[in-house]
């Protein structure tokens, strides 16, 4: 299971945290946010997952895969 999140705030970052501690990689919709609040949750979740070992991918230029520790990032077909 990927979980979805489209925050519309910073204080939705508890969230994202949440999901992706307890295992679950975490897709971070950040479309709908002014550009200096979605640097703040891409700095957050950059911390997280180098924090927890995970990966994170830029999926398109305000979205993103947050994959935790030990799961493979799905192969993606960028032709």
């Amino acid at each position: 299971m990927i979980k979805t999140l489209r925050p519309q705030n910073y204080n939705e970052a508890l969230h994202v945290g949440h999901f992706f501690r307890t295992g679950t990689p975490v897709v971070m919709d950040l479309t709908e946010l002014p550009d200096a609040e979605a640097k703040q949750f891409v700095d957050f979740a950059a911390g997280l997952v180098f924090g927890r070992r995970g990966d994170m991918d830029r999926l398109s230029p305000k979205v993103f895969l947050l994959m935790p520790a030990g799961m493979a990032t799905p192969a993606r077909d960028d032709a």
